[in-house]
């Protein structure tokens, strides 16, 4: 008689598990600001935005955990956005700052960079905004200079990565030309290649303080309705422009599409584990209806299982720690 449980004595489920998950595969996001105090985000028990001075502080933590990297997103105050987010270009950017701040402290410490201006427009839309017969438009064309423009100046301050996130059509192609005539062939490119216009973004926006002060994301970001032809086009499309990762976003609503990705493109697969899966996550763990520890280490197994190398979570510090003590 066939009897699965055979394999799940105690002794035995260590030898036969085939998805493993280590703090090596986990990338720590952070919100970093200018002055100030750090700020706990009201909708992220847990995460929060960080001024420069403390960055070493959480580099050396992020380090000590063993965890694969960070990623770096902007908070500016609203009076120093503008229509165009040259705060997200700025050689002197909050951004730029804390990438030569972490390189120079802990030049181990892998160091992404986000590449967008939401986080730095006035009207917190993903690029340059126009007016046209039906209202509002985000154009394109004329978005891609300026994120070219934004990865740049990441380049130059010495990110190990950068991470076009603006779903620009094109905008791997204009990152990756730029990059390679300015001399940084060396810079892999971190693809939001399959970013759906999520319901699951809300805490993120309040963390970065960059919601859209009319309208919505819908027009440029993916339609979560669509079928999986949609995201292996957007896969595609990155992958032939020349992004050296692609990244799903977000995860666990995703899996089908992380898991379809997995199968069809030779290249490394990250998720984004983003801020409303955190939130949900944890707010039911803080009222105790879930054990957080398993919940997290779950979820974090099953894109794993999907086929994330990679994946961003705000619980990065948090898992790497019950990994190590498990």
């Amino acid at each position: 008689m066939e009897r699965p449980r055979r394999l799940r004595a105690p002794l035995l489920r260590p030898l036969v598990a085939e998805v493993d998950l280590a703090p090596r595969h986990l990338i720590l996001p952070l919100f970093v600001k200018e002055e100030g105090e750090r700020e706990e985000v009201p909708s992220m028990p847990g995460v929060y935005r960080h001024p420069l001075k403390d960055l070493p502080r959480v580099g050396e933590a992020a380090l000590a955990a063993g965890l694969g990297g960070v990623i770096l997103f902007g908070v500016l105050p609203q009076e120093a956005k503008d229509p165009w987010g040259k705060g997200a270009y700025a050689e002197e950017g909050v951004v730029q700052r804390a990438i030569r701040l972490l390189k120079g402290e802990f030049p181990e410490l892998l160091v992404i960079a986000d590449t967008c201006l939401c986080e730095y427009t006035d009207h917190g839309h993903c690029g340059v905004v126009r007016e046209g017969p039906l209202g509002f438009y985000v154009d394109n064309d004329a978005t891609l200079e300026l994120l070219a423009k934004t990865a740049l100046s990441q380049a130059r301050a010495g990110a190990d990565v950068v991470a076009p996130s603006a779903m620009m059509d094109g905008q791997v192609r204009a990152i990756r030309e730029a990059l390679d005539k300015e001399g940084f062939t060396h810079v892999p490119i971190l693809s939001y290649a399959v970013k759906y216009a999520s319901a699951f973004y809300g805490p993120f926006r309040d963390a970065a303080q960059s919601a859209p002060q009319f309208g919505d994301r819908a027009g440029y970001q993916m339609d979560p309705r669509a079928g999986l032809w949609d995201a292996l086009r957007e896969a595609r499309l990155d992958d032939l422009e020349g992004a050296d990762l692609l990244m799903v976003k977000p995860a666990l609503p995703y899996l089908d599409v992380l898991y379809a990705l997995k199968g069809r493109f030779a290249k490394p697969l990250f998720a984004y584990q983003v801020s409303g899966e955190y939130a949900m996550l944890k707010a039911a763990a803080l009222r105790g209806w879930l054990d957080e520890r398993k919940a997290v280490l779950e979820t974090l197994y099953a894109l794993r299982r999907a086929g994330a190398q990679g994946i961003l979570t705000y619980f990065a510090l948090e898992a790497a720690r019950w990994l190590k003590e498990a």
